[in-house]
C-alpha cells in the first residue's frame, strides 16, 4: 500500500478535493479561433457560410472540426461543416425537431 492509498478513507480508491478547486470549461489549446469561429456562425445571414482557409487554422481541419463541433453542442448552436483542400465551410443549420 502506499501513502496515498493510506491517506484515503475506507473504501475509497480516489482521492477528493473541495468542489470550488475543481477547474470548470476548457481551456484547451483551439479556445481562441473556437472562439471568434463561434462568433462568426452566430452572426452569419441565413444561407451563408463561413468560408475559412485552412492555411489560417492552427491545427488539423478534423481537429477543429471536432471542437467547434463540442463547442457548438455546448452552446446549443446547430451547425454543419463541410470542406475542399482549401477551405473548411461552416454554417448554421435548423436543428431536427
Amino acid at each position: 500500500m502506499d501513502a496515498t492509498e493510506e491517506s484515503l478513507p475506507d473504501g475509497m480508491r480516489f482521492k477528493s478535493i473541495l468542489q470550488a478547486d475543481v477547474p470548470k470549461g476548457r481551456d484547451g489549446k483551439h479556445k481562441v479561433i473556437i472562439t471568434q469561429l463561434l462568433s462568426d456562425i452566430e452572426k452569419l445571414a441565413d444561407g451563408s457560410a463561413l468560408k475559412i482557409p485552412l492555411s489560417e487554422l492552427p491545427d488539423s481541419k478534423e481537429n477543429i472540426r471536432s471542437a467547434l463541433s463540442r463547442a457548438a453542442n455546448q452552446k446549443k448552436l446547430s451547425i454543419a461543416t463541410s470542406s475542399n483542400e482549401h477551405h473548411l465551410f461552416v454554417w448554421k443549420t435548423t436543428p431536427a425537431r
